[in-house]
């Protein structure tokens, strides 16, 4: 094997003799040898550019065993080996298995054996080095590939939130048009909203759950869009074909919402949001604990504003008139405690009307 240039060897021995022969044979090898002559200074020269280590055992103060302890303590995946004497075997096996590379018995006879050993300790060095490389380009790739998907998580999360407000934004402008087009139905999706957000609060709902009931509310109707506006409008009670019609418009909800995964939660409020609490609401007929809390207060909201709101076929009752109403289907229709907090949320206010604001 041809020794590349500045391979760097550091040798310790307490004989001078020893030592100054060693290091004239590696400096012949062609390597760069620091020579010291015990194991303190040994450690003081050690240095992540070394790449061979050699040791004699039997030195004052620090023998080569604590020294290498020392060495191994540092991280520094430099090979180490031992120059023993004859006959001392049992310190070759000892330094083995504290981690040394190798062991070279002394006097030194044989060169070619010498350099061979000294030369495979290089090489181990090399794949040392090699292998931190690899490990610290691999750590490299995987920063910048994480901080890189990090960064494209960020931007679908901000695409998937626009998108989602750009859906929602649709849908109440759908919304509103569809209201509108009905002097009668004006504003109501904006005042149940209000009011359903406001009961939820006052029952301690958590944010996440109050940003759904929101969102369920805003588009509760919007199974209208498909029903025909004269339906919608029509200036007298709806025969019974219309009204069996008008009681598909929470499942149309639904179907028209379904294909929006961020409005999971969203679609059984729409769905529900003319169920009853004794199981004679439509479209399921469920009742009970079938029915989630922010259906029961979208319920009572929706129907509250729907008393006050007037109609061509029929005349508003008045705040006082819808709250009597509101506690007599009390257990019935609506949930007792919804009721109860939307009741006395309204009584607090001057203006019924105003009472979510």
């Amino acid at each position: 094997m041809r020794v590349q240039k500045k391979t760097k060897l550091l040798i310790a021995d307490d004989d001078p003799l020893v030592r100054d022969a060693v290091q004239k044979i590696l400096t012949m090898f062609g390597y760069e040898v620091t020579a010291v002559a015990g194991g303190e200074e040994a450690l003081a020269r050690l240095t992540p550019e070394l790449d061979v280590v050699v040791l004699d055992i039997n030195m004052p103060g620090m023998d080569g065993f604590e020294v290498l302890r020392r060495i191994n303590q540092r991280e520094l995946g430099v090979p180490v080996i031992f120059l023993t004497g004859a006959g001392s075997m049992e310190y070759a096996v000892k330094a083995i298995n504290l981690g040394a590379y190798d062991f070279i018995t002394k006097p030194i006879e044989d060169l070619d054996l010498f350099r061979i050993k000294i030369e495979r300790a290089v090489e181990k060095r090399g794949y040392v080095r090699q292998e931190w490389a690899y490990r610290k380009n691999l750590e490299q790739e995987v920063r910048a590939k994480t901080s890189e998907l990090e960064e494209k998580n960020r931007l679908l999360k901000a695409y998937g939130e626009n998108l989602e407000v750009a859906t929602m934004d649709t849908m109440l402008s759908l919304q509103t048009a569809l209201e509108e087009k009905d002097v009668y139905t004006a504003g109501h999706t904006v005042r149940v909203t209000q009011y359903a957000v406001s009961i939820a609060e006052a029952m301690g709902v958590d944010s996440e759950e109050q940003e759904v009931l929101q969102r369920a509310c805003q588009v509760h109707d919007i199974g209208k869009l498909i029903i025909d506006v004269s339906y919608i409008c029509k200036p007298g009670p709806l025969s019974e074909e219309e009204w069996e019609m008008m009681r598909k418009h929470p499942l149309i909800g639904e179907n028209i919402l379904r294909p929006l995964s961020f409005m999971n939660k969203e679609l059984t409020v729409v769905r529900h949001h003319h169920e009853r609490l004794d199981g004679k609401g439509y479209p399921d007929g469920i009742g009970g604990d079938e029915i989630d809390l922010l259906t029961r207060i979208i319920t009572a909201a929706d129907s509250y504003d729907a008393m006050t709101s007037r109609r061509s076929y029929r005349r508003n009752l008045s705040p006082a008139e819808a709250i009597v109403e509101m506690n007599r289907c009390a257990g019935s229709q609506f949930d007792p405690e919804v009721v109860k907090v939307f009741v006395e949320m309204l009584n607090g206010k001057g203006n019924p009307a105003s009472a979510a604001l």
